[in-house]
């Protein structure tokens, strides 16, 4: 098996510091091919990543692992949709690192079926299922702060404000970055000087839609793009009143993530008065709506089903969750993210066995993303063209075959539109792979070792095998009840295939 990027650390009481989590992430990604990833100083790009935390057995030291990574900012409109699920929909980092991650999970799952071992699970107690290893946990790390609601924080005085104000989308228009607004590393001002966040792996950390790693020592976070500067909003708005008097107004970091329907709408107000806090948000797509729902939303259902998604749940005893999630240096505000990703489910109750709300300790590195929107306006030269997002989605992740995935507009990068509908054209990631790894993993386990909610014989679609996985289907019906009662449900007829 090919060993990802990894570092062992020597620590007393087990610390392990978010910097040297961030740090790991680029390095991993300096070491990819050059295929997919941004031109420096014209193009920026988002980066994920999940970490395999292995606690020696001396309680003494701490193994960090990338076992997957993911950069990318685009969106899919809800057209493109595929009922065959060949198509990526969502191509966000953390999505990316996220389902990156299941296709090592399934590998690992068949070492663990076939008796040849797995540094990931151990056998539990039902018949067929399996559990993490006593000391092996994970971490969910992210260049930039999700979008959507965890994206909605306050500005600084110095802040400029980095996104254009969200307007609704007519027609195609902007087919290429525009609709990715939401994804812009908003630049920040003069940084709160703060202590170095550290992860304490204890007992209780292990449950649970962005090249070079040096920071650079003076950053000018001021520093907008042209685009940026035109249509931005100053990080405070000036309002006069009756007596001809002007009122400074705090401004706001904003996100393109556009409220579900059904619910509260954005007021569209100067200032901090421009969004709705709290509300489920979906991605603008490549000038047209989309039917993603953002990855602050999507983190926070992780906090509670796992981020194993329904088809692993019937081989796994308990959900998986990530014990941390670490930001790189971005705007960022611990309230806020604490809102978007713990908050809104820590409610929710009479969950099934094997479910719970495991929510993350959430930690901020210093570490900046060479590849962000603000150090690729600090690298720009004359003559490079406008700044844009990258088109390109990079997946890497530590499997035996073909570990690395570079896609675009939702298929393999470079496919010509002669073999979209084929095998050629479909990414790794997406649902129709992903499906067709699970079913390689159901056959070669021995019948006698199947999990139980596996031993139905009409089980043939895609749709046949999410349902009948019935205690994350609970979980869900629980989560969405309580929490997300707005959360679109998935079309039916997107999933029936083989």
């Amino acid at each position: 098996m090919p060993t990802g990027a990894h570092i062992r650390l020597p620590r007393r009481f087990n610390v392990v510091s978010a910097d040297e989590v961030a740090k790991l992430c680029y390095e991993r990604f300096s070491q990819l091919p050059r295929r997919g990833k941004p031109e420096p100083g014209r193009e920026w790009t988002l980066l994920a990543a999940v970490l395999q935390i292995t606690r020696g057995a001396d309680s003494h030291s701490v193994a960090m692992e990338v076992v997957s990574l993911g950069t990318g900012t685009k969106c899919i409109g809800q057209t493109a949709m595929s009922p065959t699920g060949d198509v990526l929909n969502d191509s966000h980092a953390e999505v990316i690192a996220r389902r990156g991650c299941i296709r090592y999970l399934i590998q690992e799952l068949h070492g663990a079926v076939s008796g040849q071992g797995s540094s990931v699970f151990c056998a539990a107690d039902e018949r067929g299922k399996w559990k993490l290893r006593p000391r092996v946990s994970f971490l969910l790390f992210t260049s930039h702060t999700p979008c959507g609601d965890a994206s909605i924080i306050p500005m600084t005085d110095s802040q400029p404000q980095p996104c254009p104000p969200v307007t609704s989308v007519k027609g195609h228009e902007q087919t290429d970055g525009g609709g990715d607004l939401k994804r812009k590393a908003e630049e920040s001002g003069e940084e709160r000087i703060s202590k170095q966040p550290h992860l304490e792996e204890t007992a209780e950390t292990k449950e649970e839609d962005r090249g070079d790693t040096e920071q650079r020592g003076s950053l000018n976070f001021n520093k907008t793009s042209e685009t940026s500067s035109q249509t931005s909003s100053s990080a405070v708005l000036a309002q006069t009143d009756g007596t001809g008097l002007h009122h400074q107004v705090s401004d706001i970091h904003r996100t393109g993530a556009k409220c579900v329907p059904g619910g509260p709408a954005d007021p569209l107000q100067p200032g901090v008065g421009y969004h709705s806090p709290g509300v489920l948000r979906v991605k603008p797509g490549r000038g047209e709506p989309t039917l993603s729902l953002s990855c602050s939303d999507k983190m926070a259902r992780w906090g509670v089903l796992g981020f194993q998604g329904a088809l692993l749940t019937h081989y796994l005893q308990e959900a998986l969750y990530f014990s941390t999630v670490v930001v790189g240096k971005c705007p960022y505000d611990q309230e806020v993210m604490q809102r978007a990703l713990v908050t809104r489910c820590a409610c929710v109750s009479d969950l099934p066995a094997g479910f719970a709300v495991r929510p993350p300790e959430l930690l901020q590195a210093t570490l900046e993303f060479p590849f962000s929107q603000a150090q690729t306006e600090l690298q720009h030269q004359a003559g490079q063209g406008r700044i844009s997002p990258c088109g390109a989605a990079i997946s890497w992740c530590n499997v035996t075959e073909q570990p690395l995935d570079v896609t675009a507009n939702g298929y393999k990068h470079g496919v010509t539109k002669k073999a979209l509908g084929t095998a050629k054209a479909r990414s790794l990631l997406c649902k129709s792979e992903l499906f067709h790894s699970f079913l390689s993993l159901v056959s070669a386990t021995d019948p006698s070792a199947l999990p139980d909610s596996l031993r139905k014989a009409e089980l043939q679609t895609y749709w046949d095998y999410k349902q009948a996985s019935q205690s994350y289907q609970q979980a869900w019906q629980q989560l969405r009840s309580q929490a997300f009662p707005l959360w679109p449900r998935s079309d039916r007829n997107l999933l029936l295939f083989h």
